[in-house]
Order: structure tokens, then sequence, then C-alpha cells
């Protein structure tokens, strides 16, 4: 396990563990913003939720502070400079999680990757770049990184058609809503099982209609392993 990244913090299911939700926080965050979230509204007996922390960066955007992040932003235009070494970094540090899950007993098939922001990005990235079969992948006021490296090297290979939720709100003013509609035309590339839901007025954030969407994306693979 790769040592600069902070210990998971796990949500235990109370009951037979079925599924595993790998999901990753947004730039400045950590695990500890989401887990309220996992224990209430995204709450099910037999999932488990594994929240891992990001590495300590400075982030170019925030004038090279360092805080919690998956990769340095240097700007939120569709054409700036993207971090291709640390976007690759903790995409292997997710794969990592992904084999340890596996070799816990759950099958690959019944592990979902998501994500919030630049979380949803690493969710959407690891995801089509792992070389086990997923059960899904969400990705929450999110883009696709390294978009032109994934169609470059054809590394998409075990998850094409791997199902992917995208939410995002219409008043994002971080990661812009046409970004995210962008990079679901992207992602049909390489799924045909892509899902864009719209969330209008909503802002870089999540709203309740948006957590049943993904409660109920969560729920279809419990009841098909159930």
């Amino acid at each position: 396990m790769p040592t600069d990244f902070p210990e998971i913090t796990v949500v235990k299911p109370e009951s037979d563990h079925k599924v595993s939700v790998i999901f990753l926080h947004g730039l400045g965050d950590t695990a500890d913003g989401w887990k309220g979230c996992m224990e209430g509204d995204l709450q099910f007996d037999n999932v488990k939720y594994i929240l891992p922390t990001a590495a300590t960066l400075p982030v170019t955007l925030n004038f090279g502070m360092k805080m919690p992040a998956w990769y340095d932003i240097v700007g939120l235009d569709l054409n700036s400079q993207e971090d291709h070494t640390n976007i690759t970094k903790s995409s292997e540090y997710i794969h990592t999680l992904i084999r340890q899950e596996i070799e816990s007993g759950i099958p690959s098939e019944n592990i979902i990757l998501g994500g919030f922001s630049q979380g949803g990005a690493i969710a959407l990235y690891a995801g089509l770049t792992a070389k086990m079969k997923l059960g899904g992948i969400i990705a929450m006021s999110s883009y696709l990184p390294l978009r032109n490296t994934l169609e470059a090297t054809g590394t998409v290979s075990e998850n094409r058609d791997v199902r992917i939720l995208m939410c995002h709100g219409t008043a994002d003013p971080v990661v812009d809503y046409s970004f995210g509609q962008a990079s679901s035309r992207l992602l049909r590339k390489y799924s045909t099982n892509v899902t864009f839901k719209t969330y209008p007025g909503l802002m870089h954030g999540a709203c309740p209609e948006e957590l049943t969407d993904i409660k109920k994306f969560i729920e279809e693979r419990v009841r098909e392993v159930s």
C-alpha cells in the first residue's frame, strides 16, 4: 500500500457483505466529508463503503496551497494542462484497493467506484483503466481526465460497456455543466451503458434527488447479486 495516502475510512455493512463501493472525495476534502452520507442517505445493510483520503499536494489553481488532492489542477478549462503523473498514481492506488477487496472475497463485478468532483474524475479514469471488470462507476459533478491519453493508448479493455452514472447540476460554477456533458459523450466511445443525470439549479454539490439516483444505481447491483 502506498505510504503517502492517509488511513482509509470504512463504513462496514451491518449484515452479509455483498457489494463494495470505493468512493473518492473532492479537492480539499477528506473521507470524513462523505462518511455521514454513506451512513445515512446511501446506507445499505449489505454494502461496504471504502473511503480513501487523497495525499496532500500543492494545488496550482489555489496558489500552490497544500491540501488533500488526487492530482494538481492548473485551470478549469477543458484544455488546461493535466497532471498525468498524479492522476496515474492515484488511479493505481485505487486499483490496489480494488485488488484488496477481491482478495478479501468480493468479486470484482461487485465493486463500484464512485467520487465527487476530482474524486469522480479519478473514479472514471481508474475504472476505465482497471484490469478487472467492475460493477459500475459513479461520477458526481465531474469529468473524464486524460481523455486524449485514453483514446491514444487504447487502455480501456476489461471495462468496455461498464455501467456509468454521471450526475451534474446545471449551475455548477466549478466544473461547468457543459464539461460533464462533453465527458458523457466521450464515455460513450467506451460504454453503451452511460447515464447522464441533470439537476436544474444545483451548484457544485449534492442534492436529495441526486442521492436517490445514486442509491438506485447501487441497489441495482445489490439486487443482481442477492
